[in-house]
């Protein structure tokens, strides 16, 4: 039996099992078994050496987006309205074979569009050059998906299912769980908070069934925190099943979606008030040119863009090319200000000044921990170099001739 048929069995047994609280438990078990044979299934073959059969695309630019949706539903004339790309677009389903990329000029910023083969149900587990399409995804900043306003709801649920499959959680964060094997000691379990999806007892058997022996399982505020294996911290939310088990297999890769709904040109304007209520959504029409500004600046604002303008000392602020940051790629700190234009220069740092949303006043004397806001202007103070003993004040020597003596120039003799 193959592990594609390992798993429709095992979801055929999870359909049939009642929930309630004494099956919560085999529910757990069997969980954990589809997300270790998922992973088996995204692995490459045995045996196999060379490069595989991917999207050779490099990347360019502040940040990436990847058009992901089903065949014919306008991914190619989006990318020709907003890059100027030229991608083939026909009345035929699959007219896009491969990747095309594409660059937005917005705001003073590059970011790149990625023109992705229509995907169908069954993705996740290689149909129709699934698994590549959904590998660029995954390296993206930002998923578009674009879905056909005139079909039915169901398409938005099967590819989010799809992405769900291989490890892509969309508009999710990553769940506030510590968890580290050890050699020995067995499992230690402990939480600040009353915890009504997971107990002890459902952890020790999802563990056991990777085979995980020895670990420990403790809450965590912000994986970031230095000091987050020593201290106890609060709980903040009721962890599920779901989220134990991406903790565990340590493979999951959370991304934020903008729902795009294309076509809204061809239904009534009652259904088109409803698509756009909904959350993460936006309703556009590539046909009549309708919303797509509002669509670039939902982009903009999904990726968390910051432009950062720089003024040299005495000058005027240069508003010609801005520093692009980004929360995703780096931060937006001073500090990930100045390793963005050299990473010398941030030991050779006084201090700073900024003008913008971020500070109280204008200028404000900032560290390197400020975090900047959009059209932000910095101006970097740099310490002053210390004279080697040149003496202070009235004490100060200017001569640069040798202290010697003996070492000093002779003169010639005067004619007489």
């Amino acid at each position: 039996m193959g592990i594609i048929e390992k798993i429709k069995e095992i979801e055929f047994e999870m359909a049939r099992t009642q929930k309630n609280k004494a099956t919560e438990y085999h529910l757990g078990q069997l969980k954990a078994k589809i997300a270790k044979l998922r992973t088996q299934l995204l692995e490459p073959p045995k045996g196999t050496t060379g490069a595989g059969d991917g999207f050779e695309v490099t990347k360019f630019g502040h940040g990436r987006v990847a058009l992901i949706g089903f065949p014919s539903v306008g991914k190619s004339t989006l990318l020709t309205l907003l890059t100027g790309t030229q991608s083939e677009a026909a009345a035929y389903e699959f007219t896009t074979l491969t990747c095309i990329p594409g660059i937005i000029n917005y705001n003073d910023a590059k970011i790149q569009l990625l023109d992705l083969p229509g995907i169908i149900e069954g993705a996740s587990e290689g149909k129709g050059r699934g698994r590549q399409v959904i590998a660029v995804a995954k390296s993206s900043d930002l998923v578009l998906m674009v879905l056909d306003a005139s079909k039915s709801e169901g398409h938005r649920q099967i590819l989010t299912r799809e992405l769900e499959a291989v490890g892509l959680r969309l508009n999710k964060r990553p769940p506030q769980i510590y968890f580290k094997r050890k050699k020995t000691g067995g499992i230690s379990f402990n939480s600040t908070m009353q915890l009504t999806n997971v107990d002890e007892k459902l952890c020790y058997q999802i563990l056991h069934e990777y085979k995980i022996h020895n670990a420990e399982v403790k809450p965590a505020l912000k994986p970031s925190c230095q000091y987050w294996r020593f201290v106890s911290i609060l709980f903040r939310e009721d962890a599920t099943v779901d989220d134990l088990i991406d903790v565990i297999e340590g493979n999951r890769k959370y991304i934020k979606c903008v729902y795009v709904y294309n076509k809204i040109d061809v239904i009534g304007i009652d259904d088109v008030d409803k698509l756009a209520r909904q959350a993460n959504s936006i309703v556009i029409s590539c046909n009549l040119k309708l919303n797509l500004d509002r669509l670039l600046a939902r982009m903009w604002e999904e990726m968390g863009l910051v432009r950062v303008y720089t003024k040299p000392q005495g000058q005027q602020p240069d508003f010609s090319e801005p520093v692009v940051l980004s929360t995703d790629r780096g931060g937006c700190s001073v500090e990930d200000f100045c390793n963005h234009i050299h990473r010398s220069l941030l030991k050779d740092i006084k201090y700073v000044l900024v003008w913008g949303a971020s500070s109280k006043h204008y200028p404000q004397r900032c560290g390197t921990q400020h975090c900047l806001c959009d059209e932000d202007v910095v101006q970097i103070v740099k310490k002053k170099e210390k004279e080697e003993d040149g003496g202070r004040g009235r004490f100060k020597s200017h001569n640069t001739g040798p202290a010697r003596i003996s070492d000093r120039e002779k003169k010639a003799p005067l004619k007489t």
